[in-house]
């Protein structure tokens, strides 16, 4: 065989491999309203808004999978051209991920019942009301296990947090600002029954990329999310979704490179 054709098949198949391997991005996210449910049986939500707009934006192949948290994140550490959002960024997932964001940005509050009469300013004050149910795969859950909490209660679910603080079975809820009431309303309460107490820390939300995924495929994806912050596409979703937002911090999120 020709040597000039022998290269020409290689590079010809080499490229073929490339394309195919960028061929499909499969993109994970959980239950988690207004970022991401299923209606329908399609995903839908604020960051399920946000990702259809990047695909677009993209050119990519991609997938959107309603999984729970725990598939999701185990397929996203292992496998490649994998993604899990909205994922808040923590300084403990800091090299488990490549990200792409922020796409979201809110603060970790925590509430009790308005007509318990209660004043919590601080995490000793916390230590002292009793066990608290915090969701195992949070990453709130993350940094309190940290503060060596001995009333740190680790749940499954939110559902399960949010059950026993209507219950009374527990006296303060965690919470993020952007998600409470679709999580309140879940158990048909509302937000006019919560008294704010102190906010845990501010966080924002990311696409998290595998680490195995192309750093230049990730890099078109942060590329085409500051196209959609200089054009007003980021914001205008993010108004639909959260008409009430936080104007400071919609603020800080837009001016986020």
């Amino acid at each position: 065989m020709n040597l000039k054709y022998l290269i020409a098949v290689l590079l010809f198949l080499y490229g073929l491999n490339a394309r195919l391997a960028d061929a499909e991005l499969r993109l994970y996210t959980e239950e988690y309203r207004p970022f991401s449910y299923l209606q329908d049986g399609k995903p839908s939500g604020m960051a399920v808004s946000v990702v259809e707009e990047l695909i677009h934006r993209t050119g990519e192949i991609a997938h959107i999978e309603v999984v729970p948290w725990t598939r999701g994140y185990h397929q996203v550490r292992h496998q490649p051209d994998t993604a899990l959002f909205s994922t808040v960024r923590t300084a403990q997932r800091e090299a488990e991920f490549q990200w792409v964001g922020p796409i979201a940005r809110g603060y970790t509050r925590f509430y009790t019942h308005k007509d318990a009469g209660l004043r919590v300013n601080s995490l000793d004050d916390v230590r002292q009301l009793g066990t608290l149910a915090v969701p195992k795969q949070w990453y709130s859950y993350e940094l309190l296990r940290q503060q060596s909490l001995e009333n740190l209660y680790g749940v499954p679910t939110p559902q399960d947090m949010l059950r026993m603080f209507r219950l009374g079975r527990v006296k303060l809820l965690l919470a993020n600002t952007l998600t409470l009431d679709g999580m309140l309303a879940e158990q048909d309460m509302h937000a006019g029954q919560l008294q704010e107490q102190f906010d845990l820390m501010p966080n924002d939300s990311y696409i998290a990329f595998s680490l195995h995924t192309d750093a230049a495929r990730v890099a078109r994806w942060q590329q085409a999310l500051q196209g959609m912050r200089h054009d007003g596409s980021l914001e205008r979703i993010y108004r639909r979704w959260f008409p009430n937002a936080d104007e400071r911090a919609l603020a800080d999120l837009l001016r986020a490179e």
